[in-house]
């Protein structure tokens, strides 16, 4: 993984409308908003296989559970093309979890990855969890 993060472009941008504006020039297959209010910044996405908004939405509950298309346009077509279907029109897809959703899903998630081999999709995940149980345990004191 330390290898493809070294190919990764590495970014500093000051506010989510400049993030917003490169990643629709960049078109990922996968787009994750992680920002207070994440939902109000959906209708400025125009290109992305699929997008991830809020805390409590990793990629990997895209590939496994939320139920969306796993067959993204990769390497920038999400510019012209959406992920797999019978559609003709381009379109994104958009999913959100709450902290319950995560709760449900996230084992379940983690042991395709796990199954898969997918370390990384697996931690995305489990990270989640983690802090879940972190704060209620913290709540609790």
């Amino acid at each position: 993984m330390t290898h493809q993060v070294s190919f990764s472009p590495k970014l500093r941008l000051y506010l989510v409308f400049q993030a917003i504006a490169f990643s629709n020039l960049y078109a990922p297959e996968h787009l994750i908003i992680n920002v207070k209010d994440a939902e109000k910044w959906e209708s400025f996405i125009e290109n992305a296989g699929s997008a991830f908004l809020d805390p409590w939405t990793p990629e990997s509950v895209g590939d496994y559970a939320s139920g969306t298309n796993h067959v993204l346009p990769t390497c920038g077509y999400a510019r012209m093309y959406s992920g797999v279907s019978l559609e003709s029109l381009k379109y994104i897809t958009v999913q959100s979890l709450t902290e319950e959703g995560i709760r449900n899903l996230g084992p379940y998630v983690a042991t395709m990855a796990e199954v898969e081999g997918l370390d990384a999709h697996k931690r995305a995940v489990t990270l989640h969890l983690q802090d879940i149980e972190a704060r209620k345990v913290s709540n609790m004191r």
